[in-house]
């Protein structure tokens, strides 16, 4: 097996509520990756979706549901091969409930995002954002 096929996928979710997108700063993160997505890695007989609202829920206590996955790619920042699932929020408030791994969640307008996400997004989930969110 290769390096990257050794390391576990990740399920990255996309997450909508009242025309903004859930994001998540990582205490860890630096340079581009400062603010993301809550994303985790896909474990065994665990689907992206299931995943996804799993990494949701661990990450800022959100409540989430599985739309659909928007595409899957191998990461440019860390070669990592990740699924890009589209959730809406179904209970709760997002808020900082791993504060080892997080220091910050964000509930972002369409036109905010590349402040926060300057490298831009994956086409894909950009597409998705374009429709989902008012601008």
């Amino acid at each position: 097996m290769t390096e990257l096929t050794d390391r576990p996928p990740i399920a990255a979710a996309v997450v909508v509520r009242n025309d903004r997108v859930l994001l998540i700063r990582c205490h860890s993160a630096q340079g581009p990756l400062a603010w993301q997505f809550p994303a985790g890695k896909i474990g065994a007989g665990e689907t992206p979706e299931s995943a996804a609202v799993r990494e949701t829920l661990e990450e800022t206590g959100l409540r989430s549901r599985a739309v659909r996955v928007l595409g899957r790619r191998f990461h440019p920042e860390t070669g990592r091969l990740l699924s890009y699932v589209a959730c809406t929020a179904v209970a709760g408030e997002a808020h900082v409930a791993e504060p080892d791994e997080l220091s910050a969640v964000a509930w972002v307008a369409h036109a905010d995002i590349p402040r926060y996400v300057p490298q831009g997004l994956f086409v894909p989930v950009q597409q998705y954002l374009d429709g989902a969110l008012v601008h």
